[in-house]
């Protein structure tokens, strides 16, 4: 017979245990979003430094390229009056190919600045879900902490229902304990006769 029981888990429990299974994948769920989150910053950081290593590779393009500007005009006057060093057309094609290399530099710049603002968004949406999640969980929390409350109530209520039954039926048996007691010293008695 004992082997066709089962023990029929309370709604409670079932509640219970749905909660506790629900909040263990809110707990998993923030730490992933907590990785990602360290993740991402460490990935921010690393484009902040290339952005930086960028920008400080476009100075000195612009730099050099000054100094060239500055070199060429000394060196065509210097051409002018000594009739020596690169044509006018040789320079112009060192300044172009400078020039193009300061324009890689500015859109190589552009494009680490967009993933940047990129990162940082995805970021801020993380935090943002992550403090939805959290809040979620403290909802589920008082949920369940007013549910056990509303439920020792019934339980108590059910006990107490329970001993008063308890309480009538010993009066009842008390009663016929007395009963028996006196029909015994009853029987002694027409006995001792």
């Amino acid at each position: 017979m004992e082997e066709h029981l089962r023990v029929v888990p309370t709604k409670l429990e079932i509640i219970k245990q749905d909660f506790e299974r629900r909040n263990a994948e809110l707990e998993k769920k923030i730490e992933q979003m907590e990785e990602e989150m360290m993740n991402l910053r460490l990935h921010v950081d690393v484009q902040k430094l290339e952005a930086d290593k960028l920008r400080k590779g476009k100075n000195k393009a612009e730099e050099e390229l000054d100094s060239l500007k500055t070199d060429y005009k000394k060196l065509r006057l210097s051409m002018r009056t000594a009739g020596l060093g690169k044509t006018s057309e040789q320079w112009r094609e060192e300044i172009r190919e400078e020039k193009n290399k300061s324009d890689w530099w500015e859109r190589k710049f552009q494009e680490v600045q967009a993933r940047n603002e990129a990162l940082e968004k995805r970021l801020s949406e993380s935090q943002k879900e992550k403090g939805e999640l959290k809040d979620m969980v403290v909802e589920l929390e008082g949920f369940l902490r007013q549910h056990r409350s509303r439920n020792s109530v019934v339980e108590l209520k059910a006990s107490l229902s329970k001993i008063e039954e308890m309480k009538s039926k010993i009066e009842g048996l008390e009663a016929a304990l007395r009963n028996c007691e006196v029909r015994i010293e009853h029987l002694e008695a027409k006995e001792g006769r």
